[in-house]
């Protein structure tokens, strides 16, 4: 993720999810869009490789979750599953979630 001003990501949402989404696919994860849900606040992303399952959150770079979602996001992670918020598909790298830049 950057972080100087300088080098801020200025990309939408909807263009760092379209990056983070093929980052993933490339690498084998199955990558599905929640759109809908029964649960509002839930993360963006349901992602799930072999025996590993995780969602993640896509925010700009000024982008701020709001009090529903960092509520999912804790009773998520509560139930024992990774998730996270995710600013650009770099930061999947630099978390050791993706190994190929």
């Amino acid at each position: 993720m950057q972080s100087t001003t300088t080098n801020k990501d200025t990309r939408s949402e909807r263009v760092i999810q379209a990056a983070v989404i093929k980052a993933l696919e490339k690498e084998g994860w199955y990558v599905i869009k929640l759109i809908q849900t029964n649960k509002n606040g839930i993360p963006d992303l349901l992602c799930v490789q072999h025996e590993k399952t995780m969602f993640i959150e896509v925010k700009k770079y000024d982008g701020v979750l709001s009090k529903l979602q960092q509520y999912r996001i804790n009773e998520i992670k509560m139930k024992g599953i990774s998730c996270f918020v995710v600013r650009s598909e770099k930061q999947l790298y630099m978390m050791g979630i993706l190994s190929q830049l």
